[in-house]
């Protein structure tokens, strides 16, 4: 009875494994690629994000700036 439980299972050739290894392989580079664009979007949208921060951070500055000097012409106008 085991003869025939051997019989029925199919033998993995060396081809066979080398296939199945490729195949995964192929699958990896795919995911990897489609992790590299979101890593590249990611990136891009930090960068917007800080340029905006520093575009904001700039009006900051520059309305205190102004606030001072007006508080100062004030004073010594």
């Amino acid at each position: 009875m085991e003869e025939k439980n051997n019989q029925e299972e199919k033998e993995i050739t060396m081809d066979d494994l080398a296939g199945i290894v490729q195949n995964g392989f192929l699958s990896m580079e795919e995911k990897f690629k489609k992790l590299d664009v979101y890593v590249k979007e990611i990136k891009a949208n930090t960068e917007n994000n800080k340029a905006e921060v520093n575009k904001k951070i700039d009006r900051v500055i520059h309305n205190e700036l102004v606030y001072r000097v007006e508080k100062l012409e004030k004073k010594f106008a």
